[in-house]
């Protein structure tokens, strides 16, 4: 009888599982379970489809239904599964009112996270638009349609700052509203995120941090909120807050929690229950510089722990090594990147560093075009090793990141990066690597 693989959730992670189960065993019977219409599609291009670089939101599908087809996976759009029987092995699902019972041999849940706003005074008023599905991107991009002039986005995260970008490349007049102290709290040290602020701010966004959001505004529809005692007026309220892991099924099932209040798994993935898996924003993920659980919902992260499930649920054997968070973005012609640890992390995880920062050239500096790029590396004091790195400038970032996360994976000490053999030519690079410039910062303080 063939092997029986069930998953709840059709995007990055749960696709990805389903891909790596089905290239591991032809025979099994794949299930993928969503309750949205579309299935397999980026939710991190809703911003640049609302912003006009991507023409369509259909564009985004990635897996087209005939790939489902081709890859022989039951997909089932618009589903709900409401129960989750471990001792019978079952979900309960339920479509249309009719309500179904699925056996299966391994399940992975891969369901993901929502968008949340927390309990502000008049949150229950309609017209808070968050952006994490495509009928939300739909309804951002049909008020836009409709005449909107101005917004407010609540949140200086990746998507709040992405969104705010989109807004305003439509035309409208942006105000960005943050609780924190400084733009993209979770990846940028306040020095580094002052550079994307002020960028921001000479494009014209206004950006209001250390204003949590009091109050929303209005009678039945929101027209307006409160932030830090300021009363802000908008057509348009886009909730960037953040968003919560879809546990809820796990949690009645059984299934454990770790610290972070996500799914607890071990490095094949499972959970606490036999044969039961989960994987992507649902679940936590353990960081590879200080070995504790955290969460980290970014597509990268999502895939990678789709493709280990899917392995080990079909009868193969794969580990998920862990995280160092690796981000871009790029915001008009800016682009940010983050791994490891910044300096602020670092220090709540107890863990004394020392920082270098420098600002250089993506190209040799006589040659046309070189644009200015700013890197600052985080590493431990005591054993010298490279822990975190961020990197903001016109081109170039996200090879420099991808560098400095192959570094921080493998150990690497500041001597030995800054002893790197690195490539030149004037069209390209400086002839001495800026990742390189900032270890030699670190050594120096460290003299």
């Amino acid at each position: 009888m063939p092997r029986r693989i069930v998953i709840i959730g059709a995007h990055a992670a749960g696709v990805d599982a389903a891909s790596a189960a089905r290239k591991t065993d032809r025979t099994a019977e794949i299930t993928l379970i969503t309750d949205e219409k579309y299935a397999g599609y980026s939710r991190c291009g809703l911003p640049f489809v609302i912003g006009g670089r991507i023409p369509s939101f259909s564009n985004l599908i990635v897996f087209s239904p005939s790939y489902f087809q081709m890859m022989k996976l039951n997909l089932k759009t618009e589903t709900k599964v409401t129960k989750i029987d471990v001792s019978k092995k079952t979900v309960l699902v339920a479509k249309n009112g009719n309500i179904e019972e699925i056996p299966y041999d391994s399940l992975i849940i891969a369901t993901g996270a929502s968008a949340f706003t927390p309990p502000i005074k008049g949150r229950e008023k309609k017209g808070i638009l968050p952006l994490r599905t495509i009928e939300d991107g739909q309804r951002i991009d049909q008020a836009i349609r409709e005449g909107a002039k101005t917004a407010v986005v609540m949140g200086a995260g990746l998507i709040g700052l992405e969104t705010a970008v989109a807004l305003q490349e439509r035309g409208l007049k942006v105000t960005v509203v943050e609780m924190l102290p400084q733009v993209l709290p979770a990846m940028l040290d306040a020095d580094m995120a002052k550079m994307v602020q002020e960028m921001l701010e000479q494009k014209g966004i206004r950006i209001l941090t250390n204003k949590p959001v009091e109050e929303f505004l209005g009678v039945d529809k929101v027209t307006g909120i409160v932030a830090g005692g300021e009363q802000i007026n908008a057509d348009l309220f886009i909730s960037a807050f953040g968003v919560r892991a879809n546990t809820q099924l796990a949690v009645d099932a059984g299934v454990a929690l770790g610290e972070t209040k996500l799914i607890k798994t071990n490095p094949r993935m499972e959970t606490n229950v036999k044969d039961v898996y989960a994987v992507g924003d649902c679940a936590e993920s353990i960081h590879i510089v200080t070995q504790r659980p955290v969460v980290q919902q970014l597509g990268t992260v999502a895939v990678r722990q789709g493709k280990v499930a899917g392995i080990n649920a079909a009868g193969g054997y794969a580990v998920f090594t862990g995280v160092v968070g690796s981000a871009v973005t790029e915001l008009y012609d800016m682009q940010i990147g983050v791994t490891g640890l910044t300096e602020a992390a670092a220090k709540r995880a107890g863990i004394e560093t020392i920082t270098g920062t420098v600002s250089s050239k993506t190209k040799a500096e006589y040659y046309p075009g070189a644009l200015p790029i700013r890197v600052k590396l985080v590493v431990e004091k005591e054993s010298q090793r490279i822990i975190g790195a961020q990197v903001i400038g016109g081109e170039e970032v996200t090879q420099r990141i991808n560098a400095a996360s192959f570094a921080i994976q493998k150990q690497m000490t500041v001597r030995e990066l800054a002893k790197a053999d690195t490539a030149y030519a004037p069209p390209l690079n400086e002839t001495w690597e800026p990742l390189v410039l900032a270890a030699e910062m670190v050594l120096m303080k460290l003299r």
